[in-house]
C-alpha cells in the first residue's frame, strides 16, 4: 500500500482542491450577478447562468443558496472585474480575468506571478487582436440529434456545434450569448455550463519542456483566489 496509496491520496486531494477553487470562483460569480440584477434567477439571466455552472460542477445546493443570501446582504463586499494581459515564457500570450475586492492586492499578485513564472505583465488591450470572445455552451449529448439541433439553433446565433466526450459544445459570437441562452431555455435543453471565453485566433506550438514552463505559470494563476479564468494561445 505505501507509494500507490500516497499517489491516490495526493490525486484525490488535488481534485478536491480544484473543486474547492471552482466553488470559490462560482460563488463570486453568483455574488456579482445578484448585486448586478437582484436575487431572482427568473429575472436575472446572469444569475441563472451562474447557478447552471455551479450545478455543472456539483456545487452543493445549500452553498449556492448561501451565496445568493450573502450577496443580498449590505455587509457583503463588492467585487470589481478586471483583466490583465501579458506574456508567458517563449512569447505565449496570456489573458487573466479577475474578480477582486482589493485591486492593489490583485495587481501586485498578478505582476508577481508573471515575474516569478518567467513572464511579463503588459498593457491592457495589447493582446485583444490575439483572442476572440465567444459564447460557449455545453449540453448533454444523450438523445440529441446533432444535425437537427444545429438547424434549430442557427437562428439563435450558433456558429459551431460539435460533440466532445459525451457533451455537445455550441459556440456563438459574444454578442449572441443572450440569444443562445434564451433559445436553449425555450427548447427545454438543460445547460451543463455557459460562459464567455477568449479563444485564440492563432496558436503557438512549443516543445514539451517549453510547454511545462508555460504551464507552471498558468498553474500559479489558477491557484490565486482573485483569478476567475486564464487564457493563452499555446497549441
Amino acid at each position: 500500500m505505501g507509494r500507490a496509496f500516497e499517489f491516490r491520496k495526493a490525486r484525490k486531494f488535488k481534485r478536491w482542491d480544484k473543486m474547492s477553487k471552482a466553488f470559490t470562483r462560482l460563488g463570486k460569480e453568483i455574488v456579482m450577478a445578484v448585486k448586478e440584477s437582484g436575487p431572482s434567477p427568473e429575472t436575472n439571466s446572469r444569475l441563472r447562468t451562474a447557478i447552471q455552472n455551479a450545478k455543472g460542477v456539483n456545487m452543493p445546493k445549500d452553498r449556492i443558496e448561501a451565496a445568493i443570501k450573502r450577496a443580498s446582504s449590505k455587509e457583503e463586499k463588492d467585487y470589481e472585474e478586471v483583466v490583465y494581459e501579458g506574456y508567458a515564457p517563449h512569447g505565449i500570450a496570456v489573458v487573466v480575468e479577475c474578480a477582486t475586492d482589493n485591486l492593489n492586492r490583485t495587481v501586485a499578485n498578478v505582476r508577481m506571478h508573471f515575474s516569478k513564472g518567467g513572464g511579463t505583465l503588459g498593457k491592457t488591450g495589447s493582446l485583444d487582436f490575439l483572442f476572440e470572445r465567444k459564447g460557449i455552451f455545453k449540453i448533454s449529448a444523450e438523445g440529441v440529434n446533432l444535425e437537427d439541433l444545429e438547424l434549430e439553433l442557427i437562428d439563435f446565433g450558433a456558429e459551431e456545434i460539435y460533440e466532445h466526450e459525451g457533451e455537445i459544445i455550441i459556440e456563438t459570437a459574444f454578442t449572441e450569448f443572450g440569444n443562445m441562452q434564451k433559445g436553449l431555455e425555450e427548447k427545454g435543453l438543460e445547460v451543463i455550463s455557459a460562459d464567455v471565453q477568449r479563444i485564440p485566433t492563432t496558436r503557438t506550438e512549443l516543445t514539451e519542456e517549453q510547454e511545462e514552463e508555460v504551464m507552471n505559470l498558468i498553474e500559479r494563476f489558477e491557484e490565486d483566489d482573485d483569478i476567475q479564468a486564464v487564457y493563452h494561445n499555446m497549441q
